[in-house]
């Protein structure tokens, strides 16, 4: 046995390290079929990797969208006759004629074939796929309007019911680099090594017809999951392009919590390092005392991220310059050390000599906002966007074991959705650019990449601020991913909300994202389970409906919101007209308390306070109660009970800040609603501080009012319950009771 061991852990150390244990590169060998100088791998009934090279040379390493291919083997055929091979799964027909070149050119030596509701669908090499439905793009830099709608790479998703994942060494990604391979590691992060034929083809035939969901699940099955984010970065982020000082850094923080705003991030932008665009040095003329400053964020419960430009290297006037350039072996009279993140030992003395020093002091998270040459200038097709998230995000992974890793990032190609989260970039502050920001959200989901963050509110500001349109912009940011407002650094442009005349109201879209955190946190969780993001587009759920396609400014937030922001300025009576697709079945109108019929297309007004958002009949959003922010549990969760159907509904939790959830580290509690009674189920599983009991405010919305409610069974005097007729609103308080107990509640009429 003790020999058994030892092998096992010698083979462990050979293998490259790989972000998480469960990933293997290496399919079955009984998942392959070789014929001459290609080779197919069938890694789902839907999915078929089709490699060909002329020096029979197949690529097992995994590379830069793929690092799984170690899959349960799905039951398949394998015939040969007349020069034919076939294979044949479930879901799809693959014929080659054997020996025959494949490529992108030769539409005669490969087809697919499969069923898409009904219709027979044949696919070869070269047919272009003109229903694909789109997934994300590397930057919102400059995006005016709907101008950036032409720059989006293909997703992963089309109505044609086919996609093709290319992971062949020529093909080119969005930002113009090519894929490469992971071999062995550098410091233990999996490094970027050549591909073993540059001139192979790699793809990856994907067939789920629009069977949508199914297609992401089977995506992070082999391109990795999407982790989860620390519960805090789901909060508000002030953040602004603006030489602060650390007394002004101070104030606004100061400012924040006395006007009660929930706040959990605090962003210092690229002016906290002396001059230049790339720097790592404290600006100390306007920072004197970066420890201080940053343990007096933490003190007030916010995060601290810097912002970073590398692509310049470190000049000779940064701290430990002298430092690096020895460590690169460089001569002394050598005046800047170029960025080279590819260079493994650039890697090692860049992180441990600069930015360890940083992280001592306290920086919880780093911005990466790489803006400069899209390929590296010392490897060949190398993105320097994909390959500086992923050294960041795994250098975090490895190096401080005591939190979740993250950086704020730009989207590199695929297989970023392993390193969230994404910074979209500098767009224009207007109506038409905030119209079509849903869109892109929802749309960046088709490739997993579920976590943007945009500047709400707008980036460049051409005239004066307008209060508006900053409201509706913060009004869609409750329903996006990440909620951080920002700016350029004009003087005129105002991000600090309390500086305006509408500051009610904007404070109201905080509350409100805050209210929402548990069932925000809880979307965050399926999306590591399943792939599907957080905000998605309609036909996840209505893939045969061709609304569901057409009205692009709607989207769902997680399984029981449906989203149609406003997104145009309002008219002389303060509304603005909002025209809705609602689908099939009924809906809960938050705005109007009501529940609607779907289906149709509806029509409303919205005042400035208002946003449209609607909850499926039947579901129950469990929120928080008021917080100040996410680094402190509430000891009450409140639950809504939406009316028009029955339902449930899982809460989940973990520690919020560390992989432990990775390893079944967590507590899911079930919560189900029959008319006008709920159940909150016995809570399962464990985490580290776990709170041992829990008291609830259960929110009956859209109801009459009964004439007795009762709990586990015992009426209860209406002190512990009241009725708001005006609102049709029943509230049932429950005291602290052990999250080991059921509790029932019943309102009867």
């Amino acid at each position: 046995m003790k020999r058994l061991l030892a092998l096992l852990m010698l083979v462990a150390c050979l293998l490259p390290l790989w972000a998480q244990a469960d990933e293997n590169p290496v399919a079955d060998a009984k998942a392959m079929v070789k014929a001459g100088c290609a080779r197919f791998t069938v890694l789902t009934p839907e999915m078929i990797r089709i490699q060909y090279s002329s020096s029979k040379q197949f690529e097992d390493r995994a590379t830069f969208a793929v690092v799984n291919r170690r899959l349960p083997v799905p039951a398949y055929k394998v015939k040969k006759k007349g020069g034919w091979l076939t294979i044949t799964t479930d879901a799809l027909t693959l014929r080659y004629k054997m020996g025959a070149l494949i490529s992108a050119d030769n539409a005669d030596a490969l087809s697919v074939e499969l069923t898409v509701n009904g219709r027979q669908v044949k696919w070869h090499p070269g047919l272009q796929d003109d229903q694909n439905l789109k997934g994300t793009m590397r930057t919102l830099d400059g995006q005016n309007g709907t101008n950036k709608e032409r720059d989006l790479e293909n997703g992963l998703l089309s109505r044609s019911g086919w996609s093709i994942i290319d992971e062949s060494p020529r093909t080119k990604r969005g930002d113009g680099s090519t894929t490469f391979a992971f071999d062995g590691n550098v410091d233990g992060i999996p490094w970027v090594a050549e591909p073993v034929d540059k001139e192979a083809v790699d793809w990856y035939f994907m067939g789920y017809g629009h069977n949508y969901r199914k297609a992401l699940g089977d995506f992070t099955k082999i391109a990795g999951r999407q982790p989860m984010p620390p519960l805090y970065v789901l909060g508000y982020w002030y953040s602004k392009y603006q030489r602060y000082t650390a007394d002004e850094f101070m104030q606004i923080a100061t400012d924040v919590r006395q006007n009660q705003i929930p706040m959990d991030v605090m962003i210092f932008d690229m002016d906290w390092h002396t001059e230049g665009w790339t720097g790592w040095t404290w600006d100390r003329s306007i920072i004197p005392d970066p420890e201080g400053l940053i343990d007096f964020m933490h003190k007030k419960n916010l995060k601290v991220a810097l912002n970073l430009h590398p692509a310049d290297g470190v000049d000779d006037d940064e701290e430990f310059f002298d430092d690096v350039r020895n460590d690169m072996g460089l001569p002394a009279d050598v005046k800047r050390v170029p960025w080279n993140l590819s260079d493994g030992k650039f890697y090692h003395s860049m992180f441990n000599r600069i930015l360890r020093a940083r992280e001592r002091q306290g920086v919880d998270f780093w911005w990466l906002d790489w803006q400069q040459n899209r390929t590296s200038k010392f490897m060949e097709g190398l993105g320097e966007t994909f390959w500086c998230n992923h050294v960041f995000y795994n250098d975090m992974r490895l190096n401080r074991t005591d939190r979740r890793p993250l950086i704020y990032h730009r989207w590199g190609g695929l297989g970023c959705h392993r390193y969230p989260i994404g910074f979209s970039g500098d767009a224009y502050s207007n109506y038409p650019t905030l119209a079509w920001q849903p869109y892109f959200t929802a749309t960046a989901s088709n490739v997993c990449f579920g976590y943007w963050g945009h500047d709400l509110g707008g980036h460049v500001q051409d005239g004066p601020n307008d209060p508006e349109l900053y409201l509706r912009w913060m009004q869609f940011g409750v329903f996006t991913p990440i909620f951080r407002t920002h700016a350029t650094n004009q003087p005129h442009i105002e991000r600090r909300i309390w500086k305006y005349a509408n500051f009610p109201l904007l404070l109201e879209t905080v509350k409100l994202r805050y209210r929402l955190m548990p069932y925000i946190y809880t979307a965050c969780r399926q999306a590591y389970d399943t792939g599907v993001s957080i905000c998605r587009p309609l036909y996840y759920d209505w893939p045969e409906t061709n609304e569901a396609y057409t009205y692009k400014d709607e989207y769902m937030f997680g399984d029981d919101i449906l989203v149609a922001p406003v997104l145009q300025a309002s008219g002389a009576d303060g509304k603005t007209p909002r025209t809705t697709w609602l689908p099939e079945g009924r809906w809960f109108d938050v705005c109007r308390n009501q529940v609607v019929e779907g289906g149709r297309v509806m029509q409303d007004s919205y005042a400035l306070g208002e946003t449209p958002y609607f909850y499926k009949a039947g579901s129950v959003i469990v929120c928080n109660p008021p917080v100040q922010n996410l680094q402190v549990r509430p000891d009450r969760l409140v639950v809504q009970v939406v009316p028009g159907a029955d339902g449930q509904t899982t809460l989940y939790e973990d520690e919020g800040d560390s992989e432990a959830y990775k390893q079944g580290q967590f507590t899911t509690t079930g919560i189900e609603h029959r008319g006008q009674g709920i159940s909150i189920l016995p809570r399962e599983g464990s985490f580290k501080g776990m709170p041992a009991e829990r008291a609830y405010t259960v929110e009956f919305l859209g109801c009459e009012r009964p004439a007795q409610v009762s709990v586990n069974g015992q009426a209860v005097p209406n002190g512990q319950w009241n009725y708001d007729a005006a609102k049709r609103l029943l509230t049932v308080f429950i005291g602290s009771t052990p999250c080991s107990e059921r509790i029932d509640i019943q309102a009867k009429p």
